[in-house]
């Protein structure tokens, strides 16, 4: 199934100890470019994601948002800074020599002051957050690839629809070719007359002007080859199997070879004019083309 660049989607799981959400948007980008935005103690599990991520994607820029919560109780742990501790002692004694004044014993008045207590959040494992990550991660790339696949298809539509304009344009200027051969062979056979009436006959001059209309006139092949690249792109859109953006963005490059020759050997104004309409529609195409992945 044909699938575009773009999209989004959204998943969530949980244990007994987490919950984590994700969100994934897409936008058009020639290879695969992934970027998480989450807390950095989940950087260790940035392998397996991409891993699960590559099961669903092939191109597109995307970008991950994952909110990841615990909900087991926090646990904390007391640090003392003893050196601190002991130089505020002091500090205290030698105010006290200095002013006469009593001694606190109080060790109360000591730990009140800044730096000397510090509560620290326990670091937690995370041995089971893991597989509620790639369960997220997995609802999230379903939905997204469920929405790529109802662009694909939106695009499928409109590539059938510029594919059959193409083929009408290029059935107008092959229906030019009997004209533009009678207009060329007008020409060759007053310019062969005119050697004939000369009083030496260039035989050479003769040969190149027979070359000359052979192939200027004959765009047969030409058409040949468009009506097949318009035949391989439409196979290609209907049996989308895989990622096939780049196939297409190549057929597109030799139909636009296929018609600039065309355009070039036929010298006709109304062959030049038809010629820009399917260039513009290829161009169309080849827009489209840049969001399927």
């Amino acid at each position: 199934m044909l699938k575009s660049m773009t999209g989004f989607g959204a998943g969530e799981a949980e244990n007994d100890s987490f919950l984590v959400s994700i969100e994934v948007k897409a936008v058009n980008q020639r290879f695969l470019d992934v970027d998480f935005r989450m807390p950095r103690r989940l950087d260790v599990f940035e392998d397996t994601m991409k891993r699960k991520i590559k099961e669903y994607a092939s191109r597109g820029k995307l970008t991950f948002n994952v909110q990841f919560m615990e909900k087991r109780e926090r646990e904390w742990e007391i640090q003392v800074d003893k050196s601190l501790a002991i130089s505020y002692h002091k500090a205290l004694n030698d105010i006290s020599d200095l002013l006469r004044l009593a001694r606190s014993d109080d060790v109360g008045i000591v730990a009140s002051y800044p730096g000397i207590i510090t509560a620290v959040e326990k670091a937690s494992s995370l041995d089971e957050a893991e597989p509620v990550i790639i369960e997220a991660l997995d609802a999230a790339m379903k939905q997204f690839v469920s929405m790529r696949e109802a662009e694909g298809e939106n695009l499928k539509t409109d590539f059938e629809k510029r594919i059959v304009t193409l083929e009408k344009y290029v059935d107008e200027i092959e229906a030019l070719g009997p004209s533009i051969v009678a207009h060329y062979r007008e020409r060759l056979e007053k310019a062969i007359g005119d050697l004939l009436s000369a009083n030496e006959i260039d035989e050479n001059r003769i040969i190149q002007e027979t070359f000359m209309y052979a192939d200027k006139v004959n765009y047969t092949e030409e058409v040949v080859r468009l009506r097949s690249h318009f035949a391989q792109f439409r196979q290609i859109i209907s049996d989308a199997a895989e990622p096939v953006g780049r196939k297409l963005d190549f057929l597109i490059q030799e139909m636009n070879r296929e018609i600039n020759t065309i355009a070039s050997k036929a010298n006709s104004a109304q062959a030049t004019r038809l010629a820009v309409e399917v260039k513009s529609e290829i161009e169309k195409l080849r827009e489209q083309v840049q969001n399927v992945e």
